[in-house]
């Protein structure tokens, strides 16, 4: 049905593309016949809008990794920069849900960790929609902002770093076995506003993998049963991301300019002092429109990683 459902809906756009493209062709003829200017404008800002629904669409149909079309975590990290980093994780974990937001997909906070004065340490949500992890799944690295820093009071430039990684959800007909004997288990409080009974038993889980190093955590339930169940599911994603991405090099052996994912390796640069500007050290893509950025407003860069991963795979 997941299948069907995603073909009915390919089908769908593409006669949505190809009736839109008829009418506003149609309108577009019967102005320049009339010589309305009006309607001429109109139409010609019709077929504009169709053309980019179109690239996107044709951008989408490329989406044909094994886990493309799954649901994601994404996984917002601080560096190190204490109050500065953390204020910057927070802006991050932020841009990306606003992102998810405005396309329509669900947003689950799974959990959260908080910075001492502002910001924090680090956090995981899960985005629910279609193609949300391969969307996102460019989005992995290391984010650079620079400004003039609010926790200053000399009101000096600061660069400050956090690091993203993005794991598909991976459903029941995907098998990864986790054995008892490679997990530590850990139970804590569950922390931040939540009400009365929050804080009261051990309900938050963390995982270790042992064999892999792995670190996964949950504190969205109350209950530690229910928690010990997503931070599992989580657990198997990121095993699985892993062997995915095994597999992937393997096959490309490793695309050229691919970069290390690390400190000093970032894949983005934000600055916004002393000049406003978003730039991408992938691809090249950039805007000095750092707020919208900021606000979601990243869809350029999701393409233009895209266009280049699949350029790549073709060449």
């Amino acid at each position: 049905m997941k299948e069907r459902t995603k073909l009915d809906q390919a089908v769908t756009d593409y006669r949505s593309i190809e009736q839109a493209m008829k009418d506003n062709t149609e309108l577009l003829a019967m102005a320049e016949a009339e010589g309305d200017a009006a309607m001429i404008a109109e139409a010609e800002r019709g077929l504009l809008d169709n053309q980019k629904v179109a690239a996107q669409r044709e951008l989408e149909s490329l989406l044909s990794g094994e886990a493309d079309g799954n649901d994601c975590y994404l996984e917002v990290n601080a560096g190190a920069g204490g109050t500065e980093a953390q204020d910057w994780a927070e802006m991050l974990l932020r841009m990306y849900m606003r992102w998810a937001e405005q396309h329509g997909y669900k947003v689950f906070l799974l959990d959260e960790s908080h910075g001492e004065e502002a910001g924090i340490k680090s956090a995981t949500i899960e985005i629910s929609g279609r193609n949300a992890y391969g969307w996102l799944k460019t989005e992995c690295g290391v984010h650079r902002l620079v400004r003039i820093s609010p926790y200053d009071s000399n009101a000096r430039r600061h660069t400050s770093f956090s690091s993203v990684s993005v794991t598909p959800v991976i459903d029941d007909t995907i098998q990864v076995e986790v054995l008892d004997k490679d997990l530590r288990v850990d139970t804590f409080r569950a922390s931040g506003a939540g009400g009365q009974h929050i804080n009261k038993t051990d309900s938050a889980v963390r995982f270790t993998h042992i064999p892999t190093g792995i670190v996964v955590a949950c504190q969205q339930e109350r209950s530690q049963h229910k928690n010990r169940a997503k931070a599992m599911e989580m657990l198997r994603a990121k095993i699985y991301e892993m062997e995915l991405k095994k597999r992937e090099d393997a096959a490309a052996v490793i695309e050229a300019g691919k970069s290390e994912i690390g400190w000093g390796h970032q894949i983005r640069s934000y600055v916004l002092q002393p000049y406003q500007m978003v730039k991408d050290a992938r691809t090249g893509a950039e805007t000095s429109q750092t707020q919208d950025v900021l606000n979601g407003d990243i869809d350029r860069f999701l393409q233009a990683s895209l266009a280049a991963k699949l350029q790549g795979h073709e060449e």
